[in-house]
């Protein structure tokens, strides 16, 4: 069963929705994006999915989230929401992996490291904005210093697979998955068949981090 906790920051009040490991070895602490909220598909797959190998996972709504508002905040607000978050993230004492999707998937590229995450999860990573190839954010995912891996829609608009540098992170392409990891009707590919993917994907890569 899942536990809700809320957490003061200096953003304002965030919150936490606990989704306990059996016998837990590590923490999968992961944000949503500008554009929703935690009950993205891939995060609630994810949650309902890693726990039962022993990885308690935590999504995180940020404080402007749970204000109601409708507008996400800057980039630096955000990273504080996030700073303010960790210390219970860090609190059960298990390693504990950064990540999110999407400006979550940023904020934990961003400050990851400084934290002290075990590795870093960007799920639906934003490389640049729709349209705007110029504006490029690779150096954000480039400069982790941890372990990353990204998880990435194959007709993303921010960002497709062969659109990303070489770098020192795992990708993982998922065909046809949009920026939200849906895929069309006509695709040879079922949405449970992508989101199978996806959860696989990141059981796989969390499962070799432990050591």
């Amino acid at each position: 069963m899942s536990r809700t906790e809320i957490v003061s920051t200096d953003a304002g009040e965030a919150r936490i929705t606990w989704y306990p490991g059996k016998k837990p070895w590590a923490v999968l602490a992961l944000g949503h994006g500008a554009g929703g909220g935690i009950e993205a598909r891939d995060l609630q797959a994810i949650a309902a999915a890693l726990p039962p190998q022993g990885v308690t996972v935590a999504l995180v709504e940020q404080p402007w989230r749970v204000a109601g508002k409708k507008v996400a905040p800057a980039p630096k607000t955000l990273d504080v929401g996030w700073h303010g978050i960790w210390p219970a993230l860090a609190e059960p004492g298990l390693p504990v992996i950064a990540g999110g999707r999407s400006a979550g998937a940023r904020v934990a590229c961003r400050t990851g490291k400084e934290l002290g995450a075990e590795a870093v999860l960007a799920l639906s990573f934003p490389l640049h904005p729709p349209g705007r190839p110029e504006k490029s954010r690779a150096d954000e995912l480039l400069g982790t210093g941890l372990p990353t891996l990204v998880v990435q829609g194959g007709n993303d608009s921010f960002g497709k697979p062969e659109e990303f540098p070489e770098g020192p992170y795992e990708l993982v392409a998922v065909p046809y998955g949009d920026h939200g990891f849906a895929v069309a009707k006509r695709a040879p590919v079922t949405p449970e068949e992508t989101l199978d993917l996806i959860v696989a994907s990141v059981a796989a890569w969390v499962t070799s981090l432990r050591s």
